[in-house]
C-alpha cells in the first residue's frame, strides 16, 4: 500500500514572489500596460469615488456577471489612486483564486503585503482582493478587516453574483457598500468603439421615459453596430477581439454561462441537478422575451413548479435573466403572479448558446425587445412592466409601460423591428386603446429606421429607430445613476 504524505506547505518565498508579481507598481508606479491601454468603462466614474472614499468606514464589494470588466476596473482604480498621489507602496492587489494563497485568510494576506513593502502600519492602505468568492466565508473575513483596520480601504470583487449578494447583505450591513457592474449597454458599446460620430442630439421632444434623445447621421451603419451588439456586444473583451467573435460560443458559453450554472451554484438555493438547470436556461435563452406561467414552464420542461421557482430565483440573482411582471389594461396586478415575461439580461448570451443572428432572422424582433429591456435593467430602482388583457373576445398587449409612484401609467412603448406601423398606425389598436383608457396623450413605437411624429386620432405617436432608443435608454440610465450617486 502506498502511503500518501500530507502536502508540503507552499514555500513563503514563492508566495512573496507571486505577491510582488501582482503588484508591479511597487517598483515602477505603473499597472500592467495591457490594462492601462484599455478604455475605462463609463461606470468607472461611479465606482472610483467609492474606492477613494474613506468615510464612512466601509469595504466596497464589486460584483457582477463574469467577464464584464471587474478586474480591469480594479486596476484602473489603482492607476487613478497613483495619479492622485497615493503612495504606490500602500496599494495592494491579490487575486484570491491563486493556488498560492490557498487556505490563507484575508488578514494574513494583508499582513504579508505590508511586510513585503516595509509599510507595516495598516493606516492609509488601499487593498484590492479579486475573485473573493474563492475564499470560504469571505464575508466574515472582510467584516473583521473593516472592524479591525478602520483607516484602511478594502475593495473586493467577485463573479458569483447570487451568492455574493446574499452573503454581503447578511453579514455586511453597515460595513459593505455593494457596486453592481452590469454587461455593456449599447451606449457604452458605442463609446468603447469610438463611434460617437454616428450620433447627434435630436430635436425630438417626447414627454416619456428619457430626458435626452439622439438621432444618427447614418442609421444603417448604426443598425449594423446594433446587430453586432446584440450578437457579441455585452462583454468588453468580445467587442475588441476578432478571434473571440469568430467563436463566441467557446468564450461566452464555456467561460461565462457554464461556470455560472455549473460552478457558482450556491448551496443555499438547493439546486443539485445542474444539467437540468442548464437545459432550462437554454430554453429560456432561445425564446427570450416570451410570456410564461409556472404551469406552462412545468409542462414543457417536466420540472416541478416549486423547483422551477428556485431555478428562476437563482438565474435572476445570477444576473442571467430578468422576470418582468404583467398588469392588465386597468393597471391591476394579479393576486397570484401567474404570467410574466422572461428576458436575458444580455442579448449576446443567446448568440453564444446557439448562433449569431442576421438581420433577416425571424426571431430578431425578440432579440431587439430583449436588447431594449436589458438597457432598462441597469436601473435597479425601476423596471418597466408590460400590459396584457382580455376583454370578452378581444385581447391586447403593450410591450412596455411605466408607472409613477401612485401606480398611474405615464408612458407606453411598443417595441417593433419593422417600419410597417409607420405607414399603418391604425394597426396599433392595443396601444391606442391602452393610451386612451389611461389618459396617455403620446406613446413611442420603435422602428428599423423611421423617425417621425404622427398624430393618430388624437394620440401622438413618436416613431423612433430601435437602435437609437436602446442607446438613449442606456445613456440616460447612466446619467440618472450619476445624479443619484453624488459625493
Amino acid at each position: 500500500m502506498v502511503k500518501l504524505l500530507p502536502p508540503k506547505p507552499i514555500d513563503q518565498a514563492l508566495i512573496d514572489s507571486r505577491i510582488r508579481f501582482e503588484n508591479p507598481w511597487w517598483i515602477n508606479s505603473l499597472i500592467d500596460p495591457d490594462f492601462s491601454a484599455m478604455q475605462k468603462r463609463l461606470y468607472f466614474d461611479l465606482f472610483f469615488p467609492l474606492v477613494n472614499q474613506m468615510e464612512p468606514k466601509r469595504a466596497v464589494v464589486l460584483m457582477g456577471p463574469r467577464r464584464v470588466g471587474k478586474t480591469v476596473m480594479m486596476f484602473h482604480a489603482i492607476e487613478e489612486l497613483i495619479k492622485k498621489g497615493v503612495n504606490q507602496q500602500k496599494i495592494g492587489f491579490l487575486s484570491v483564486d491563486s493556488p498560492m494563497y490557498l487556505n490563507r485568510g484575508l488578514e494574513e494576506l494583508f499582513s504579508m503585503i505590508r511586510n513585503l513593502t516595509g509599510n507595516k502600519s495598516p493606516d492609509g492602505w488601499y487593498v484590492f482582493f479579486d475573485e473573493i468568492q474563492f475564499l470560504k466565508n469571505w464575508e466574515q473575513h472582510l467584516k473583521v478587516l473593516v472592524d479591525s483596520y478602520p483607516r484602511t480601504k478594502f475593495i473586493v470583487s467577485g463573479s458569483a453574483t447570487a451568492a455574493l449578494k446574499v452573503r454581503s447583505m447578511e453579514s455586511g450591513a453597515g460595513r459593505f457598500t455593494e457596486f453592481m457592474l452590469p454587461p455593456l449597454t449599447f451606449h457604452e458599446y458605442i463609446f468603447l468603439q469610438n463611434l460617437q460620430h454616428l450620433m447627434r442630439p435630436s430635436e425630438t421632444i417626447w414627454k416619456g421615459n428619457v430626458s435626452q434623445f439622439y438621432s444618427s447621421v447614418d442609421i444603417q451603419e448604426l443598425n449594423r453596430h446594433f446587430l453586432n451588439y446584440m450578437n457579441f456586444g455585452g462583454y468588453p473583451e468580445v467587442i475588441f477581439s476578432d478571434r473571440i467573435r469568430e467563436n463566441p460560443g467557446r468564450y461566452i458559453r464555456n467561460d461565462i454561462v457554464d461556470k455560472v450554472l455549473m460552478r457558482d451554484l450556491p448551496s443555499m438555493y438547493g439546486i443539485s441537478d445542474v444539467q437540468e438547470l442548464h437545459a432550462f436556461f437554454s430554453s429560456l435563452a432561445y425564446y427570450t422575451g416570451n410570456e410564461y406561467s409556472l404551469e406552462s414552464l412545468s409542462q414543457s420542461s417536466g420540472v416541478d413548479k416549486n423547483l422551477l421557482k428556485k431555478y428562476l430565483e437563482y438565474l435572476e440573482a445570477a444576473f442571467l435573466i430578468k422576470v418582468v411582471h404583467r398588469v392588465d389594461d386597468s393597471i391591476k396586478t394579479f393576486k397570484r403572479t401567474t404570467f410574466y415575461k422572461i428576458y436575458l439580461t444580455n442579448p449576446s448570451l443567446r448568440s453564444a448558446l446557439f448562433s449569431p443572428m442576421d438581420a433577416t432572422n425571424e426571431l430578431l424582433g425578440n432579440m431587439v425587445e430583449t436588447a431594449i429591456f436589458s438597457q432598462w435593467m441597469h436601473r435597479d430602482w425601476f423596471i418597466p412592466l408590460y400590459a396584457r388583457w382580455t376583454n370578452g373576445r378581444t385581447q391586447g398587449e403593450v410591450d412596455m409601460i411605466g408607472l409613477n409612484e401612485r401606480r398611474k401609467p405615464i408612458w407606453a412603448v411598443e417595441i417593433k423591428w419593422s417600419n410597417r406601423y409607420f405607414s399603418k398606425p391604425s394597426e396599433l389598436k392595443s396601444l391606442a386603446y391602452f393610451c386612451e383608457k389611461n389618459s396617455i396623450s403620446s406613446a413611442l413605437v420603435t422602428t428599423i429606421d423611421k423617425e417621425a411624429r404622427v398624430n393618430f386620432n388624437g394620440l401622438e405617436l413618436n416613431f423612433y429607430p430601435a437602435a437609437l432608443y436602446a442607446y438613449v435608454i442606456g445613456m440616460n440610465s447612466l446619467e440618472q445613476k450619476r445624479k443619484q450617486t453624488s459625493f
